[in-house]
């Protein structure tokens, strides 16, 4: 045999092992940090205001997390652009467990209406975590308000074209797909006035000065018993029990916006070992079943879910292509 053939063989034996060594150490070091993970505070961003849905949710579990995990997690609202400044903050953070993203639908439609320009990928730049909650949407308008049903609502849109206006925390959100879709398919054009978050929306709605808007459930029913708004239609598939005597959008003659529930789930930057991946979504699962928090969220009009990693990301594959068909039937675009 060869002697030089020889010597470039026992190189490459060398080079293997330490190669398999290098990985061991590795996949060692990426093992050990589950067990010491976490040893300081643990940043949650938000891309909403404080007092909206997605945030009211997200301080909830972060208590609860903050609890099992011996370590606080600090909940830190980053807004505007419908949460594409927090998702952007959070994809290119340090990968270790320490900054996790608060996310709600706009995580797939922001990069749906922006394509390159949104700057991330939701599937490829993050690990998700868990699945926290569906939202059921509810069309509210102003307890004052001139509309008494969806119906008046939508003639009036009809006969003055624009003049009836519809709030949401920004382009491309729930609030706004729902409502676009509602506008095609009663062939109707509103005004659409985005802000910096679903509460101060909500609060311009309550004022009179924006006609409605789709909200989450979540502590609406507390401002329909303070008479500071009322609720046309539902957007489940079946009446809701904390609106008695509502009728559903399906039943108004608008099928198919059960499907346009929000979601809110947590994600973490791509990359992050899968050990405190596993660790984060335990603490966040037990925080989801704590009794305590499964009535909060009841009483808010949230509906708990708690998956598995792998779960959530089929769920996001899915998600993705379901508002891709609303975005191209609607004829939303990023401005």
């Amino acid at each position: 045999m060869n002697a030089s053939f020889l010597i470039a063989t026992k190189k490459l034996c060398r080079n293997i092992a330490l190669g398999a060594s290098i990985l061991g150490v590795t996949a060692t070091a990426s093992f050990a940090q589950a067990p010491n993970y976490p040893t300081q505070n643990i940043k949650m961003v938000i891309g909403f205001a404080a007092g909206g849905p997605t945030d009211v949710i997200g301080r909830i579990l972060a208590q609860h997390m903050s609890a099992s995990l011996g370590q606080t997690v600090v909940v830190e609202n980053r807004t505007g652009a419908n949460s594409l400044i927090a998702t952007k903050e959070v994809a290119k953070a340090k990968p270790d467990g320490y900054t996790v993203l608060f996310a709600s639908l706009s995580h797939n439609v922001n990069r749906l209406l922006l394509n390159e320009k949104a700057d991330y990928d939701p599937l490829k730049d993050f690990a998700p975590i868990s699945l926290a909650a569906n939202l059921p949407l509810v069309l509210v308008t102003s307890y004052d308000s001139p509309f008494k049903t969806l119906q008046e609502l939508v003639a009036k849109a009809k006969s003055t074209p624009d003049n009836v206006s519809y709030g949401s925390a920004g382009n491309g959100g729930s609030a706004h797909l729902a409502a676009a879709m509602m506008a095609t398919q009663s062939g109707t054009k509103m005004l659409h006035v985005p802000f910096r978050g679903n509460a101060p929306a909500l609060t311009e709605v309550m004022a009179g000065r924006v006609s409605f808007m789709f909200y989450p459930s979540i502590g609406i029913a507390n401002h329909v018993n303070d008479k500071r708004i009322r609720v046309l239609a539902v957007g489940s598939a079946k009446p809701m029990e904390d609106f008695p005597g509502v009728p559903t959008m399906d039943s108004s003659g608008f099928p198919g916006f059960e499907q346009t529930a929000p979601w809110v789930g947590m994600l973490a930057p791509a990359n992050t070992p899968k050990p405190i991946v596993d660790k984060l979504n335990v603490a966040m699962v037990q925080a989801l079943n704590l009794p305590e928090v499964q009535k909060r969220l009841k009483e808010l009009g949230a509906i708990p879910v708690g998956d598995t990693p792998e779960q959530f990301r089929e769920f996001l594959v899915k998600d993705q292509a379901r508002w891709a068909k609303v975005i191209e039937a609607s004829g939303i675009t990023a401005e």
